[in-house]
């Protein structure tokens, strides 16, 4: 059997990758090279002509991150940020941009901090509303960006309708895959045309290396990304592709955990006086939890949870935590937490956080993978 028709664990573990041909070396070597002998002037070995355009121990990640999101094509970059610069290089000035209205701090500052002063123009939108995802779509539109779930409120968004809209009015649809993770979502089988990863979190899942991709099927725009990617040049170095791809043979069990751990959690934060609301997709009381039964085969370690008594009482929580460590960032082995109104969404304009509900007294939980009750008297004891 192929690693390419095989199922998710095998793939994890050896899809793009093969013994090396010099050594017998198992794992992907890091070919920490800039470049590369030419047998003749303008002959190449492969595709390897200088790291910035191909490198083989990236190429083996491209591969490996394209077959766990069931696509044709891969291209890693050196943040999520980057990759997420790459797809809005392919709009010029007067395009139409549908973003969700709930996404990542730094996704809302590309979009509307950066990229408006090159005449994009960009609507933000409650996607999981079909109704007014439909009436949002202009002639101009060219690219729809969605989370799903979303950073930090959790929605969940019925990808398979909005790829639809977008199949109706000749727009991309791209997908931000990052909470949910190739093991528990594939958007390109949903129909949507690119997959984003920040691959610093459960792809990387041990807070040690920062990265991005972009997976896809479309030969023509994967060509049109490559070409971004080369030309712009935001590419990781190959000892951070290396850790990647020794990360993506773990991200099954991984994730399983990580499931696990947060639906405890999710149950317990629910139930205790301190917390005046639990977010968690695979809670029933969640406002999407039957799209995500529908789309996801796991809910994800992401938690948001609104305390009582606002930032000061959230402060003092997140003070006294001796497991959680208060810090940016997700998806590690290890648990982490935060205040998002004051750090991953403080650039994010105090009204829109107001719309999307992320109060002063909203902490987020991204839950790892120790054992779930040592997390939960962690908790119990920084409640005091």
């Amino acid at each position: 059997m192929s690693s390419e028709s095989a199922r998710f664990a095998t793939r994890a573990i050896h899809a793009g990758q093969r013994p090396d041909p010099a050594t017998g070396a198992i794992m992907t070597p890091i070919y920490q090279t800039a470049t590369y002998a030419q047998p003749s002037p303008g002959q190449f070995i492969e595709d390897f002509d200088y790291s910035r355009s191909s490198n083989p121990t990236r190429k083996a990640l491209e591969a490996n991150l394209a077959s766990l999101e069931n696509g044709r094509f891969g291209l890693c970059f050196g943040s999520g940020c980057a990759a997420m610069d790459c797809v809005l290089h392919q709009l010029k000035p007067g395009d139409h941009v549908i973003l969700c209205d709930d996404v990542y701090g730094g996704t809302n500052r590309l979009f509307n901090r950066v990229y408006d002063r090159h005449g994009i123009r960009v609507s933000l939108v409650d996607l999981t509303d079909q109704d007014k995802a439909a009436a949002a779509f202009m002639p101009e539109t060219r690219l729809v960006w969605l989370e799903t779930p979303t950073n930090p409120m959790l929605k969940v968004i019925d990808i398979a309708a909005i790829a639809e809209l977008c199949r109706a009015r000749g727009a991309l649809l791209a997908v931000d895959n990052t909470f949910a993770t190739p093991v528990l979502q594939n958007p390109l089988s949903l129909g949507a045309d690119i997959v984003c990863h920040s691959s610093t979190k459960y792809i990387g899942g041990h807070s040690d290396v920062v990265g991005g991709a972009l997976i896809t099927s479309d030969e023509e725009l994967h060509e049109r990304l490559k070409f971004v990617q080369n030309a712009a040049g935001a590419v990781p170095g190959p000892m951070d592709c290396f850790l990647l791809l020794r990360s993506t043979k773990t991200i099954h069990v991984r994730v399983d955990r990580h499931c696990q751990n947060a639906l405890r959690i999710a149950h317990f934060l629910r139930e205790h006086r301190r917390f005046r609301r639990a977010i968690y997709p695979g809670l029933e009381s969640h406002p999407q939890h039957a799209v995500a039964m529908r789309q996801m085969t796991g809910y994800g370690g992401m938690i948001t949870a609104e305390m009582d008594g606002g930032l000061g009482d959230a402060r003092r929580f997140l003070e006294r935590l001796r497991i959680f460590s208060v810090a940016e960032s997700l998806g590690g082995v290890e648990s982490l937490i935060e205040a998002p109104a004051i750090m991953t969404h403080a650039s994010v304009p105090p009204e829109q956080r107001a719309r999307l509900g992320i109060s002063d007294g909203l902490v987020r939980f991204s839950v790892g993978i120790e054992d779930v009750d040592d997390l939960i008297g962690d908790i119990e004891q920084a409640l005091g």
